[in-house]
């Protein structure tokens, strides 16, 4: 019984040993959008994003003075900064994104993800840490995303601590990823926090801090990569996810890179 004990484990430790580790993903950044008809953050760039399977969509959420959240990387839009002006200001008809469509609501974007729903949201607010701001906006997005059906799609992202604190919060199921760079995995987990986004650069500087989430249990992803060169090095390091404006390149090198 003894011999038969150890054959079994030591089968099963075999088994283990030789399965390979979940292969690395690829989120396109601001959605795919360096593909004709595209734009940065538009509808085009995330049916883009879904249409060559990329395991996420990457886009920033910005709230308007009268309460409505759109679909913009910057604070401003035109020159305007949308937190001072209304949405039918930000969607008058002289005011377009480069493709040509008008600045998408929040809503507009999570329906059309929804052609794609294997795909992973990866939503940023875009937030300076404004307490009152984040005080309106925080409960906002977690409103729209729990309505629209795809809370279970979402993993949040942020500059802002006290965002991703209070992402954690309110919805303890979904990955949250601080981007800031300057914090240890042990110290954000403390704070509810489960994965850390932060700039390539960063990772060559603090190699460590993969194998500490790791060990936390937290997701490694990495913004913004897109030579293949770093691309590379950075799955050698063993993050996770890379998020990129070349997701397609991206998919090729950690096709290869997961074939050796």
């Amino acid at each position: 019984m003894k011999r038969l004990f150890l054959l079994l484990l030591a089968g099963c430790l075999m088994t283990a040993c030789s399965e390979k580790p979940a292969e690395p993903q690829v989120v396109a950044h601001r959605g795919y959008w360096k593909t004709e008809g595209s734009a940065q953050n538009s509808i085009a760039s995330i049916l883009n994003a879904g249409r060559i399977a990329a395991y996420g969509s990457e886009f920033d959420v910005n709230l308007t003075c009268d309460g409505a959240l759109v679909v913009n990387h910057d604070f401003t839009y035109h020159g305007l900064k949308i937190y001072e002006n209304t949405l039918a200001d930000l969607r008058c008809d002289t005011l377009r994104l480069s493709n040509g469509e008008i600045i998408p609501t929040l809503d507009e974007y999570l329906e059309a993800s929804k052609q794609y729903p294997e795909m992973k949201l990866v939503f940023e607010l875009k937030s300076e840490g404004d307490p009152q701001y984040e005080a309106v906006a925080l409960p906002a997005c977690v409103e729209a995303i729990t309505r629209m059906g795809v809370a279970d799609r979402v993993e949040f992202i942020s500059f802002s601590l006290s965002a991703c604190k209070e992402f954690a919060r309110l919805m303890p199921k979904n990955v949250v990823e601080y981007l800031g760079g300057e914090i240890a995995p042990a110290e954000l987990q403390k704070m509810g926090i489960t994965g850390i986004d932060y700039e390539y650069n960063v990772f060559y500087e603090h190699p460590e801090w993969i194998g500490e989430a790791h060990k936390l249990g937290m997701v490694v992803n990495t913004w913004t990569v897109n030579k293949e060169e770093d691309m590379r090095k950075l799955l050698e390091l063993g993050v996770d996810q890379i998020t990129t404006n070349e997701p397609e390149l991206a998919q090729r090198v950690i096709k290869e890179f997961s074939g050796k």
